[in-house]
């Protein structure tokens, strides 16, 4: 069913005032601030209605909504996992920390699906994203631990799986990701030095 989007924009708007408000959860609290959030989130979502499309697809939201909850449960998850990694490094100083830069091709091509999935790299620590290849629609994504460039694409490669449903792209999860660009060379498995770059005296 499409719908027009300011208003569906304002209502967003409403639900997020309440959350921001943290408004004790009874019932007359959350009406009263739902109603609040209506009276000024209808306005300005109609005041900047030409700031995104006319209409919305309300049966492709719902639709994205199961999508969005794996996105959130994956981010969420390699959050953890990245402030225990990062912590662990900085509690243990002689543990080896060797950065690297990689480039990693997307399959998602809208620009609010990119924007996402850069943020997420950037929120996530240990993990930066540096620039957007226009011409590639690739990512670079700086590690703070580049032993394995493929374990840093990896948690990337998940949320474009969902972002890939979510965003509704044209390309599919089943589609074979591009294979990431090392930027300092090949990793030597055995001495963790690079191969194929300068060596520092």
């Amino acid at each position: 069913m499409r719908v027009r989007t300011w208003p569906v924009v304002g209502v967003i708007f409403a639900v997020l005032w309440v959350f921001v408000r943290g408004m004790p959860l009874t019932p007359i609290s959350l009406v009263r601030g739902l109603l609040a959030g209506l009276l000024v989130g209808l306005p300005v979502a109609f005041v900047f209605r030409r700031l995104y499309g006319k209409y919305v697809d309300l049966g492709r939201g719902v639709r994205a909504l199961p999508y969005a909850g794996l996105y959130l449960g994956a981010f969420v998850w390699e959050l953890l996992r990245a402030n225990l990694d990062v912590a662990y490094r900085v509690l243990s100083p002689g543990m080896p920390i060797e950065p690297e830069v990689i480039l990693v091709p997307l399959r998602v091509e809208s620009d609010i699906a990119i924007t996402v999935i850069a943020n997420s790299i950037t929120i996530t620590p240990g993990t930066v994203t540096l620039d957007y290849d226009d011409e590639t629609n690739a990512l670079y994504v700086h590690g703070v631990n580049g032993r394995d460039p493929e374990a840093i694409a990896e948690p990337i490669r998940t949320w474009e799986d969902y972002a890939l449903e979510l965003f509704n792209e044209d390309a599919s999860p089943a589609d074979p990701p591009p294979a990431i660009v090392v930027s300092g060379g090949e990793r030597d498995s055995t001495t963790g030095r690079q191969r194929g770059g300068d060596d520092d005296d």
